[in-house]
This record gives C-alpha cells, sequence and structure tokens, in this order.
C-alpha cells in the first residue's frame, strides 16, 4: 500500500488523550453520521461495537464526549451527532485512509492520459477537475499557475515613447499580451535586437525555464548586446517573473453535483451558500493557496477557513507540481462536512501525484 501523507492541524488535544472506550465510540459516531447523517443513539451503538458495552455505560462515555466538545445532540432526546471539532479529532488520528485497487488507479490515468492527448495545459486541468468531481460526486477544484506552456514566438512592439507591447505565443497557440515601461527614447532598432535575441535563446521553453536561462546567461548577454536593447529583455523578464508569473487560473467543475442528495430545506440554504462560497475566487483561491504549500494533502472542514464557516463544507486538496518539482497547482474536491474522507483522500492523492508525473 502507496504511503498518502496528510498535512494536520496543531491541535493541543488529540487522539491520545482519549481511553480505548471513547475512541471506539467517537469512531462509531463518525462513521455513523458519515453514512447516514442522522444522530446515532447508545442503544445502536450498543449493538455495533466491538467491545461489550451497556447502554448505559456507553451514555457516559457519551457524556464525557459531548464535555469535550466531540459531539453534540441536535436536540434533547436525540442521539449524538460529531461536532467539526470531532469530525477533525476523528480525521486526524482514527480515519482509517485506505487505498485505491489497480483498476481504480488505471481508470484516473486513462481518463487523464486520454483527456490530455493533443490538448493544452488548461484543458488539462480542466479535464482533471471534471474527472476528480465526477469520482469523488462532488466539486472538483483546480489552482494553477497560468502560463504559455511552451514558448513558440515572442515579440516587442513599440506603442508610444517609453512603452511597448510584450507578445508572447505558445505552442498551443496561446497568446499572452503584456504593456512594459521602457526607458524614454529607446529605438525601434533595440526591440526589434530584443525580439530577436530572446527567440534565439528561449524558443520551445516554458516561460519558468527561459526565466532560469535568461537568468544563468546574463553576463552573456551582456557582451553580446547594448544597454538598451538590455534593458528592454529586463523588463519582459521582470513582467514574467512578476503579474504573468504568478497570476493563477481557478477551475471549478461539477457543482451540480453537490446538489444531488439535498432534501432539507436547511440542506438548500448550506448549498446556496456553498455556491456563494465558490463564487468568492479571491477567497477561494487564498485557501487553496494554503494548501498548495502543503507537502501532502490538505483538509479543511467547516469554519477552519472562514469562508466556509457558513456553509459548513470542507476541501481536501493536494498540490502538484512540474519537471522541476516546482509546486504549479492544487487539485482537490469542495463538497459537504459529511463525506467519505477514507475514499476521497487517497483519490485526491493519486490524482495530485499523476498529474506531477504528466507534468514531467
Amino acid at each position: 500500500m502507496k504511503e498518502t501523507r496528510l498535512e494536520t492541524t496543531d491541535r493541543l488535544f488529540t487522539v491520545d488523550a482519549l481511553n480505548e472506550r471513547s475512541r471506539a465510540i467517537l469512531r462509531q459516531i463518525v462513521e455513523s453520521y458519515l453514512q447516514t447523517g442522522e444522530p446515532v443513539g447508545s442503544r445502536n451503538l450498543a449493538r455495533v461495537l466491538p467491545m461489550n458495552l451497556s447502554p448505559a455505560s456507553i451514555r457516559n462515555v457519551m457524556q464525557d464526549l459531548e464535555h469535550l466538545g466531540l459531539i453534540a445532540a441536535p436536540h434533547t432526546s436525540a442521539g449524538r451527532l460529531p461536532t467539526q471539532s470531532g469530525l477533525r479529532l476523528f480525521v486526524d488520528g482514527l480515519l482509517e485512509v485506505g487505498d485505491l485497487s489497480d483498476d481504480e488507479r488505471k481508470s484516473i490515468e486513462s481518463q487523464i492520459r486520454g483527456r490530455q492527448t493533443g490538448g493544452t495545459f488548461d484543458t488539462l486541468l480542466s479535464e482533471a477537475g471534471d474527472m476528480i468531481s465526477g469520482l469523488s460526486h462532488c466539486a472538483g477544484v483546480v489552482l494553477a499557475d497560468k502560463q504559455v506552456e511552451r514558448l513558440k514566438h515572442i515579440e516587442f512592439v513599440p506603442l508610444s515613447p517609453g512603452r511597448a507591447l510584450l507578445i508572447l505565443v505558445g505552442e498551443s497557440g496561446e497568446v499572452e499580451n503584456r504593456v512594459l515601461d521602457l526607458p524614454a527614447g529607446m529605438p525601434h532598432s533595440a526591440l526589434n535586437q530584443a525580439t530577436n535575441y530572446l527567440n534565439a535563446h528561449v524558443q520551445g521553453l516554458t516561460i519558468s525555464e527561459a526565466i532560469a536561462k535568461l537568468k544563468a546567461e546574463q553576463s552573456k548577454s551582456r557582451a553580446e548586446l547594448d544597454e538598451l536593447t538590455q534593458s528592454a529583455i529586463n523588463a519582459g523578464l521582470a513582467e514574467w517573473s512578476g503579474s504573468l508569473g504568478d497570476r493563477k487560473s481557478l477551475i471549478v467543475s461539477g457543482r451540480s453535483n453537490l446538489l444531488k442528495e439535498v432534501s432539507a430545506q436547511e440542506d438548500l440554504e448550506r448549498i446556496r451558500q456553498l455556491f456563494d462560497d465558490l463564487d468568492s475566487k479571491r477567497d477561494l483561491m487564498q485557501v487553496l493557496g494554503i494548501a498548495e504549500a502543503a507537502e501532502g494533502v490538505k483538509i479543511f472542514i467547516g469554519s477552519e477557513n472562514k469562508l466556509f464557516s457558513l456553509s459548513g463544507s470542507s476541501i481536501i486538496a493536494a498540490p502538484f507540481h512540474d519537471q522541476n518539482r516546482k509546486i504549479v497547482g492544487v487539485i482537490g474536491i469542495i463538497g459537504p462536512t459529511r463525506l467519505n474522507y477514507a475514499r476521497i483522500i487517497p483519490m485526491v492523492d493519486y490524482t495530485a501525484k499523476l498529474m506531477s508525473r504528466l507534468l514531467t
């Protein structure tokens, strides 16, 4: 079985602080909730626990768990449901994460590889989001650096004194335009020379590869080029490293999946709020940016991030990288807190690793 690395939260209270009875009862309450969404009482727990405990003994343990804030009663006569803290403790310390079967791995790989053929980088991201959304029955999310894949042509076009248009054309036909500020009085000949130099040296490279090559050959280029031409190249390099290189592409797929098991009015309100959250792209990108910096699968539950504090939703996400081991994006799912974590965590983990392999 391959290891799935989880990024967990820093907690003062861990599962080790619970005795065996408490762990077994909390586990059963959470697993029952994830399966049915219904509260569970002491009599039902007595029938399914792996240890012989009376309903009275179970109620005593449940009172302790409730005092710790790990479970709660939706109303006085009901059984118990896990709180957000209880779900987090379960995910961090009690969840037994399974592994995907060989057939599931082959299915994921064939879907992504089949859709990738002849497509652009953005197409790959979109198809990966659709695929993981369909498999998880949740909304799929992908956040990645927005970039021209490999450079086919670069051109500086003079606009007005001190300004020029930088045009980047990718091998797939994608075009990026940026207006640059240049030293006043720069002649057209300097821009032409900068265009010729860049096309000769970075054609066929990605933007990150081009930046690395230009920086490595900076002293050599200074010997070949005059000062004004070098300043035009530096302006283009600064633009690639800044606003162009840092821009992100956010893709959200499969929102309709979130409506399939909605019945109660309160669930409809929660989904409406979640859709509003998904429309807050800047906030969603900030949340995913945290997952992007993780070493493995990152899990957010409910109000652990302010974006989903009202809708009570969860995110499971993992980063993927390019051939230089540079993290270029994150892929994951968004759904209700009542998720099949044991199934979805390895699915997200494997998909992120597969994306990394395809990009290398």
